[in-house]
Formats: structure tokens, sequence, C-alpha cells
């Protein structure tokens, strides 16, 4: 069986190191705060090349502090992609905006910079790219709609850890930024975790209160607030495995070369577009395929582990359909019926993206 993920994989290299932070934790008693988590912070800013930044629960909080951070005006709305984890729009809602979704571009599967300016409005007061796949989106073209329209940024880089546009880390583009360290992430915590990133001293102080019951110190509340922290035990974990994050990202970008070409000349598949001054970390390896449900069929008759992101488009699940969009985002609506995700993580070998390829190329020759 070819996994599609195999978390043991990663560990068994650092497993001593890990067992001795954990351990270290229990040890100190320092389950709450901490030094892991200040030493993680500074870590994690500085392969960032950013400012600042604060450890919280997951993924979702980061994204919901963020948005909460820039005091966006109630009911304004904010462009999220069609085509995402549903985090983040959920975090939109849950800060009384309205969320736009806009449509996805055919070629990088990524939000599109064209869509982006059809759908704002006098009302619109935010733009949140998400990298997906660990693709940096268009900065460039974002920041000038950003400009142009007095709208805040905020980057989602869930998937995007050590990604860059044009030689500068994603993260440092827009207002804030908000990644996850889900276990299944490229760097992944053995639990929930997450990051919120940025070069502005402000908004850090505004997320450290948000996050911290409304204050910066203990019985210090300003503001009303919330409890979001990074635990101290996930943060040692984190430390040690930000250690072999570069490594294992050169792995997955190694095995994503590996499949362009072992796939190159099948004309039933397509590539998202490779754009030289990106760098694409590759958290997942998404193509679009010709037949998919059959080949998905076919792959795992053969043992090999496949998934899709997503199945849905976000206006087409339950809790977005009355928002009646899904007729606006029909790149996105098509994509969804073609994308499929292939295995791509570092407990891969040469030998293992040969097969797979040769059994995509062969179901297509049938």
């Amino acid at each position: 069986m070819i996994k599609f993920a195999d978390l043991n994989f990663q560990i068994r290299t650092i497993k001593k190191d890990i067992i001795k932070s954990i351990f270290n934790t229990i040890n100190k008693s320092a389950y709450i705060g901490g030094d892991n988590v200040e030493v993680f912070q500074n870590n994690f800013k500085r392969i960032h090349d950013a400012k600042y930044c604060l450890g919280v629960a997951n993924g979702t909080d980061a994204l919901e502090i963020a948005i909460e951070s820039l005091q966006l005006k109630k009911n304004s709305e904010v462009l999220v992609p069609s085509n995402t984890w549903i985090s983040t729009a959920e975090a939109v809602v849950r800060n009384n905006l309205k969320v736009i979704f806009v449509d996805t571009d055919p070629e990088t599967f990524l939000i599109s910079t064209k869509d982006i300016e059809k759908k704002i409005t006098k009302n619109t007061s935010a733009i949140i790219p998400v990298h997906l796949y660990g693709q940096p989106c268009e900065m460039d073209k974002i920041l000038k709609i950003s400009r142009k329209y007095n709208l805040k940024i905020i980057e989602d880089c869930a998937q995007a850890h050590l990604a860059e546009y044009k030689s500068k880390k994603i993260g440092n583009f827009g207002h804030i930024s908000c990644f996850s360290f889900f276990p299944g992430k490229n760097l992944g915590a053995m639990g929930d975790a997450g990051a919120i990133v940025t070069n502005s001293k402000k908004l850090f102080l505004k997320c450290k209160m948000i996050a911290n019951h409304g204050g910066l110190k203990k019985n210090s509340h300003k503001i009303i607030g919330r409890n979001s922290r990074l635990d101290n035990l996930q943060a040692g974990i984190l430390n040690v495995k930000l250690k072999k994050l570069k490594y294992w990202t050169n792995c997955r970008i190694k095995n994503a070369n590996l499949y362009r070409f072992f796939l190159k000349n099948n004309k039933f598949i397509i590539f998202p577009k490779k754009i030289n001054y990106l760098k694409h970390v590759y958290h997942l390896f998404v193509i679009k395929a010709k037949k998919r449900d059959k080949l998905i069929k076919f792959l795992k008759k053969n043992n090999v582990e496949i998934n899709v992101h997503y199945p849905k488009i976000l206006p087409a699940v339950t809790a977005f359909k009355k928002s009646n969009q899904i007729r606006f985002n029909k790149n996105s609506y098509l994509n969804s019926k073609q994308i499929l995700s292939l295995p791509i993580g570092e407990h891969l070998f040469k030998k293992d993206i040969k097969k797979i390829s040769y059994l995509i190329n062969k179901f297509y020759s049938k």
C-alpha cells in the first residue's frame, strides 16, 4: 500500500528528541506558557523573515483572531476563494462579516485576481488569499487591488510553510497572516496548533490580547477576549520538527518534479501552471484528471491512497448554500469534478512516484 500520508515516517529519525522534549515539559510541569512557546515563536518568525509571531491553539483560531484584530466594519464583505478548507470562510462569518466567494484561476487552481476585482463592492473590507496546496497566490496583483480599493489582506498560509513569492516568504505581503500546524501539515504538531504572523507590532499586541482573555498580563482584561494558546508541549514538538522542515520540503519538491517528468506525455491530466518566480512547497500535489472517479477507483484497487481537495466548493456545502453563490464560481465548480490529490509526502521514494505514475499512464492507455 502506498499511503497518502505517513506521519510515523516523519517521527522515526527524531523520536528520541521528541520524547526528550515531552519529558522536559513534564518534569518542569510547564504545560501552559513555558520556554518552548517563546522559543518556537522566535524560531518560526525568523524562518519566515517576519517581525512577530504568536502561537495559538489552531489554524482556525489564528484566522478568527487575525480578522478580529483588524476591526473590520460589521457586516462588511470579505473576499474568500471558493475552493479552500471551510475554516477560511467560517472565520469570516464568526466575526459578523459577510463571505463573498471568488472563483479560482483555471490554470493555477488558486484565487482568480480577475474575479477578485469583479466581486469588489462599496462594502468590501478585506481579501483572504489562500496559498492553497503550498503554492503562493499572485501577490503583486492582489496588493495592487488592495491599494486601489483600500482593502485589508489576511494571508491564509495554512498549507504553505516556507513557500515564497519572488524570493520573499509568504506571510509578509498582507497586513497579517495565519498558519496551521495540524498534524498532517508540512510542519505538524501532535495535536492542534497554529500561529499568527505579522510585521505590525500593533496587530501583534491586539492579537495577543484577544487570545489571552483580553489582556497582555494575568488579571488585566482590557477587552473581551478568548482563550487560544499554543501549549508548551506542542511548541516543544514543533521546535524539534522545525529543524527537519527544510529537508522535508525539498523531498516534496523533488517528488513533484518526478511526477511532472513521469506524466509529462499524458494528455488526459493537467498540472497546475508552473510559475518560475514561485516556490511551491507541495503540501498537496493536485492535478486535473479526465474520468477522475474511475481513475480513483483504479488507483485504490492497486493499493494507492488518493484524496480530493476539495470534493465540494464552499458555496456548495450546506453551511453556505443559502448564499446562492455557486453560479458565480464556475471554474471552481468544474475543477471540483476533476481535481485529484496524489501522494506527495517525504515518506515516498522515487520508486513510489514511478509506480503511481505508471498506473496513471496505464489507466489512460486502456
